[in-house]
């Protein structure tokens, strides 16, 4: 069976990765990751909704602010528009090969911008239109995508929070013909991310009409995208800095604030990146649980940095401890819905072989799968469930109770204080931790 819906295969010699269990020596197998497996009542491709983002797999070059391209991608054409198609056959290969059932893209990856806003438009409709071909092909559907307003230098000072209104103009034309081909290709997400949305300086900037003009880009693009039969969910992805000193979307709770600030919180959730978390100075599971807490945890996009660099390092997740608390969490929020786990991750430079890309999905894919396993086990047991649960038992009855639900004032909890007897308990962090190794290391 032929993995490629062009007349040329990129990815030669690789075929349908597969699992083989633990036990496999074989590089280019699943040892964790089998789609059709069972845990919790769904399969393991149910849960996780993995997804391959086409900026990083199919656009980086290796490049960094210290050295030039180090990686050759053999679909490249001289021509825009060819290399545009090419590039959709290899990721369309590559989708089919690796098996993520879903991908993601910004609108600059999968098409040319040209040399004009009508030459942008076009482009990028019949570019589009191949993606919808490649999808029908392959079954392999969109997870999300969203408009590149962070890189042409236009944008330089922001785009919905351009302090030019001529500028916020033409980000509009950017989103609304990725909204048009949102709804073409059955998108199930749209997200935004405010690469640009925040200030280097106070000193030249009106923060309080920013964010105002913020919120009215959003909410204008969301009365468009139900307008055009848009029925799926609005994204915001946090960020704290980088490439601004500070972005709007700062982290999962700034950002959830801002929604509800201005009306936006039953259209819109937040697709949390590993990265970003911590570049919050959170952790990856803290910004899922803010998000599960307010009902607003929508997307995920997997990756990880690294402890010992602060910038975005977006490296594939290999940590099954990270992949495992993760898990717990979205397990115990009910699942994704319409979300999914997109590898917003990139090769290393100097990774520069074809199967490289390979790897580095089944390492990501494989780590989930086992944080998916463990997670399960431990919920099932309810082992972490029990002892927090003991933990809050004083609110569960007699005058905890009424506290917790709202039938005191502050002069009954005050009376009651005054003569309440406190025991001193420990929280067991270190006997939790260790529990959770005994799970994890089986």
């Amino acid at each position: 069976m032929n993995y490629f819906v062009g007349d040329q295969e990129y990815f030669k010699g690789i075929g349908k990765i597969e699992f083989e269990g633990k036990g496999s020596k074989n590089p280019l197998s699943f040892k964790y990751y089998d789609a059709k497996k069972k845990i919790a009542g769904k399969t393991m491709e149910e849960h996780l909704r993995f997804a391959t983002a086409y900026w990083h797999s199919f656009c980086a070059d290796g490049t960094d602010p210290f050295g030039s391209a180090t990686m050759v991608h053999p679909y490249h054409k001289a021509d825009p528009m060819a290399n545009a198609m090419a590039k959709a056959d290899a990721a369309f290969e590559f989708f089919t090969k690796i098996g993520t059932p879903f991908y993601c893209f910004h609108d600059a990856d999968v098409s040319p911008e040209g040399d004009s806003a009508a030459s942008y438009e076009a482009n990028f409709h019949k570019v589009s239109d191949g993606l919808l071909a490649r999808q029908k092909a392959t079954g392999v559907k969109l997870l999300w995508n969203t408009a590149n307003v962070f890189t042409h230098p236009r944008y330089m000072n922001g785009a919905a929070t351009n302090p030019d209104f001529a500028v916020v103009a033409r980000a509009a034309l950017q989103v609304k013909n990725c909204l048009d081909v949102n709804v073409k290709l059955g998108g199930q997400n749209y997200v935004f991310w405010g690469g640009r949305e925040g200030y280097m300086t106070l000193l030249n900037t009106d923060m309080k009409r920013e964010r105002e003009h913020l919120a009215r880009f959003l909410t204008m693009a969301r009365d468009y995208g139900r307008s055009i039969g848009f029925k799926g969910t609005f994204l915001i992805e946090p960020k704290p800095m980088e490439p601004t000193k500070h972005q709007y979307d700062f982290d999962a709770a700034t950002t959830i604030g801002f929604l509800k600030e201005f009306g936006l919180q039953d259209d819109f959730k937040c697709n949390i990146e590993a990265n970003h978390a911590t570049l919050a100075g959170h952790t990856f599971a803290h910004d899922l649980q803010v998000c599960s807490d307010s009902g607003m945890l929508g997307s995920v996009d997997a990756n990880q940095g690294d402890s010992q660099n602060g910038w975005d390092t977006d490296e594939f997740p290999t940590n099954v401890y990270e992949t495992t608390l993760a898990m717990l969490v979205i397990l115990r929020h009910g699942g994704l819905g319409s979300g999914g786990l997109n590898f917003d991750a990139k090769r290393r430079r100097n990774s520069t072989d074809l199967e490289d890309l390979f790897l580095a999905h089944i390492g990501g894919m494989d780590s989930f799968a086992y944080g998916l396993e463990v997670a399960s086990r431990i919920l099932e047991d309810k082992v972490l469930a029990n002892f927090v649960a003991e933990r809050y038992a004083s609110f569960d009855s007699g005058e905890g109770k009424k506290f917790a639900q709202g039938a005191m004032d502050l002069s009954s909890l005050a009376a009651y204080g005054k003569g309440a007897t406190i025991i001193q308990k420990s929280g067991k962090q270190e006997y939790l931790q260790n529990l959770l190794n005994s799970y994890l290391l089986g």
